[in-house]
């Protein structure tokens, strides 16, 4: 759309649907989709360092350290595919987190544009509990939104979808009670910047996206103009 080096960072509960919107922004964009929950999930199935100090945490519904999710950030975003722009899909989700991020943005001065997909809780624990995973390639199912697909295995790869351990009702509620408290207050930080846009996620996907699509457009061609005058 524009020449400027772009971060979208994707906000919004679990289950609102950020990680199959930032793949389809990743298509239609051409920047990378950078998934902290797929990296970490991918460094406990690997049965790494960092996979196994993660785990525990994920498992419980509980956000990773600062410390360990910030490195693993900060090395993926030094990738050649990053260098047109990006889109951060689970980070930052604290306010911690987001100044870490905005220093490493800062130093190459890359605009920002962070999308908020709003959800209700009582929606979100109906898709949360309905959904499941592909454990070779990491994308979700919803038996609500994705009726008549879901099959029972993933049309990519072929295999047999399982529930993730973390959508059990017990850590839904667990996960949920922890992004009020420690994610939520990125919204306020990023209004307060001028980076926020909020998109009505109670719709299906497709909706959402033409949403986020028409926002995403109208903001990034607004940051080129500034640039050229």
């Amino acid at each position: 759309m524009n020449d400027l080096k772009i971060a979208i960072i994707m906000l919004g509960p679990p289950g609102a649907g950020k990680g199959t919107q930032a793949r389809l922004l990743s298509s239609m964009l051409g920047f990378a989709h950078i998934s902290t929950g797929d990296m970490l999930r991918m460094a406990i199935k690997d049965g790494t360092e960092n996979g196994i100090r993660a785990k525990t945490f994920l498992e419980a519904g509980q956000l990773v350290p600062d410390e360990l999710v910030d490195a693993i950030v900060y090395e993926r975003l030094r990738h050649s595919d990053c260098r047109r722009g990006f889109i951060l899909d689970g980070y930052p989700r604290k306010l911690s987190q987001a100044d870490t991020l905005q220093r490493i943005l800062d130093q190459d001065n890359v605009q920002t544009i962070t999308v908020c997909i709003s959800v209700t809780d009582e929606v979100l624990f109906v898709r949360l509990g309905s959904r499941w995973m592909c454990p070779n390639c990491n994308r979700t199912f919803s038996e609500e939104l994705s009726s008549g697909t879901l099959k029972g295995g993933c049309d990519k790869c072929n295999v047999s979808l399982v529930h993730r351990a973390d959508d059990s009702t017990d850590v839904i509620a667990e996960r949920l009670k922890v992004y009020h408290e420690q994610t939520e207050p990125l919204i306020r930080y990023y209004q307060e910047r001028g980076t926020y846009i909020m998109v009505d996620g109670d719709q299906v996907p497709a909706k959402v996206f033409y949403a986020i699509h028409g926002a995403l457009e109208e903001r990034m061609n607004s940051g080129a103009a500034k640039k050229r005058e």
